[in-house]
């Protein structure tokens, strides 16, 4: 092998090493595995679109660091996921919790789309159902009609 191609693995490992550093990592295996599954399920809110587990952001350091100290506190899943729902608000939990909060953001969409059927429906109805005619405008209707027979 060439020094360049040792020189790229090499700059390759180190980045990886930094990445994840093992130092980090709990002691306990089944914890561990815990505390990766949870990574899973939050959002960085640096990146928004990836888990902390795939980010390098610093604040994504800092979140796994935070849920590893709650796993090796003993907390459950779920009081961690409260806990970060609770530092952070709802947005950092890929799949949140229902509630009241984000009830009307879920619904809202299927609500406006009930609503506008409703009106929808209840216009053709109205126009559907026209009023008979007064005894003036059939008058009318009846001198309109011989003009144009004739």
């Amino acid at each position: 092998m060439n020094p360049r191609r040792w020189i790229l693995v090499f700059s390759a490992a180190l980045c990886l090493a930094a990445a994840h550093d093992p130092a980090d990592r709990l002691s306990n295996p089944v914890q561990e595995a815990r505390a990766r599954a949870l990574f899973q399920e939050t959002r960085c809110l640096v990146c928004q679109g990836e888990s902390i587990d795939d980010s390098d952001a610093e604040l994504a350091g800092d979140l796994r660091g935070a849920i590893r100290a709650q796993v090796a506190a003993g907390r459950s899943d779920d009081q961690v996921r409260a806990f970060l729902s609770a530092r952070y608000g709802d947005f950092v939990l890929f799949r949140p919790k229902l509630s009241a909060a984000n009830a009307l953001l879920w619904g809202g969409p299927f609500l406006v789309a009930v609503l506008g059927a409703v009106l929808l429906f209840r216009r053709q109805r109205a126009m559907i159902q026209t009023p008979p005619l007064s005894p003036e405008e059939e008058a009318r209707l009846q001198a309109l009609e011989a003009d144009q027979s004739s």
